[in-house]
């Protein structure tokens, strides 16, 4: 698995908030205050920062960070995304929850065991959680309801999930229209709004970075209303 993705990312810094250096915090863990608790978080090029202090905002935090000073320090980091190691996460205990970082680059078969894809993302936008699928046979990604109608088994240890695919990912080559020129791809329904994953957690999901233990109702809806959270609010995932 790709370094970016053996790491979570926990928050997000947002604009200035007076003139001491403080920043507005977007957090994406489950217990909020969690975020100042996973010790120094790295931004994605590499830059390493310690939250000294934390207080409330008005749906999100106000964050003061070790060795910036001034506003013009904190003009400069807004929207940086805050990680820390997958390792550095506590250890989960729920049967059927999942830490989104987890699945992401798992392969996805069917019960059958033939590869369809693999997974580069999950998804919400407000109508439960989505497993974002790159179908083995290229082309645009496919959303699967992460559902124990949908996904049966998830196997981490294995490097795998077992899911009954939809339309999408049964398809071995491009469609191929009347004149023979190959069919423009289906709209590409994972990026209809904002990406809420690279290897994150986020306010869409709770259980603490993960997932929360799956739906067992059969919903096998392959479009979900894209509206609600996935909107709403900053696009990560939490972790």
């Amino acid at each position: 698995m790709a370094d970016e993705q053996k790491r979570v990312c926990v928050g997000r810094i947002g604009a200035a908030h007076g003139t001491r250096g403080e920043v507005t915090l977007w957090s994406f863990t489950a217990d909020p205050p969690a975020v100042a608790q996973f010790g120094p978080l790295e931004s994605e090029d590499g830059r390493v920062f310690e939250v000294a202090a934390l207080r409330p905002g008005k749906g999100f935090f106000v964050a003061r960070l070790k060795d910036i000073v001034d506003r013009t320090a904190a003009e400069r980091l807004n929207n940086v995304d805050l990680f820390v190691p997958r390792e550095r996460l506590p250890a989960i205990d729920t049967a059927d929850e999942y830490y989104h970082a987890d699945l992401i680059g798992l392969a996805v078969v069917d019960t059958e065991g033939a590869a369809l894809g693999r997974v580069v993302a999950i998804q919400n936008f407000g109508a439960g959680d989505l497993i974002e699928v790159a179908p083995v046979a290229g082309g645009e990604t496919v959303l699967l309801p992460f559902t124990e109608a949908v996904v049966p088994v998830v196997d981490i240890a294995g490097g795998r999930i077992v899911a009954h695919p939809l339309e999408e990912l049964l398809q071995t080559s491009p469609p191929v229209g009347e004149d023979g020129e190959t069919a423009s791809p289906p709209p590409d329904r994972g990026r209809a709004c904002p990406r809420l994953d690279r290897g994150s957690a986020s306010q869409s999901s709770p259980g603490g970075g993960r997932l929360p233990a799956r739906d067992p109702s059969p919903d096998l809806r392959s479009d979900p209303p894209l509206s609600g959270e996935g909107a709403a609010r900053p696009d990560k995932r939490r972790a």
